[in-house]
């Protein structure tokens, strides 16, 4: 064959061969998905990602909730807190009509409103006014009218008069004890001498403000306790010993009976 002929049945062959579709090699074959670890499971920093989207919701969500309830008016908070009271008082009211228990905050409640009930009540007692006191029959016949100031040892009573007509008193004393060493002895007497304010006795050591000596063993007029027997002498609240003391003259005549 020559050269020629050869030539042209390659070509013929090529034109043939490109004619013809070409061969599949094979099904082709995907690739599989990529596999999870697990369900939910992901790696470190999609994780940690995940962490602070959470974190900053929260907050946002309590950020959301506090300027609610800032931006809420005084007036409507302190309606509620006054609700809340209410309703307190009433579950307290209520428990002690049916007699069930109530609960601690109705418990602690009581307690304080019979507290502030009983303070009106004993202020109000405190702030009664004492009746005055006023002298017997037994007391203008046992005093006489030249006696400036008289000493009712029964009644716990003294007083100061002028000319027979009372000028002072009569006010509350604290004799000596009766029938023991320390009574207040009876009969007619004169103020010897006065101390001042801070006189202490020499014998008991006892203070004696505003003592008007009037009788012998150091009995006198002077201020001390009106609950409290004294040893003898008459006692009388510093404001009115001091009174005593000021218009108790050296020379006055005290009765004692």
């Amino acid at each position: 064959m020559s050269a020629s002929m050869r030539a042209a049945s390659r070509r013929a062959k090529s034109i043939s061969s490109a004619g013809r579709p070409a061969r599949a090699r094979g099904p082709v074959r995907l690739r599989s998905p990529v596999r999870l670890r697990g369900p939910g499971r992901t790696r470190g920093p999609a994780r940690q990602a995940i962490g602070l989207l959470a974190v900053a919701a929260a907050s946002v969500g309590v950020v959301t909730a506090a300027a609610v309830v800032s931006a809420q008016p005084a007036g409507l908070r302190t309606a509620a807190t006054g609700a809340a009271h209410v309703r307190t008082g009433a579950s307290a009211t209520a428990a002690a009509r049916t007699g069930t228990a109530p609960d601690a905050a109705a418990a602690t409640l009581a307690p304080q409103a019979s507290r502030t009930a009983q303070v009106p009540q004993a202020s109000q007692a405190a702030q009664a006014p004492q009746a005055p006191l006023v002298l017997t029959a037994r007391d203008r016949e046992s005093c006489p009218a030249a006696a400036t100031a008289c000493v009712d040892l029964t009644e716990h009573l003294t007083w100061l008069q002028a000319g027979g007509k009372v000028s002072f008193g009569p006010v509350r004393m604290e004799p000596g004890p009766p029938g023991t060493p320390h009574a207040t002895p009876r009969g007619t007497f004169q103020v010897s001498w006065k101390a001042g304010p801070n006189f202490v006795s020499n014998i008991y050591g006892d203070p004696m403000p505003w003592a008007v000596f009037f009788a012998p063993g150091g009995i006198a007029f002077h201020g001390g306790s009106l609950t409290t027997s004294s040893h003898g002498c008459v006692h009388l609240t510093v404001p009115n010993a001091r009174y005593y003391n000021a218009h108790l003259p050296i020379g006055a005549e005290v009765v004692v009976f």
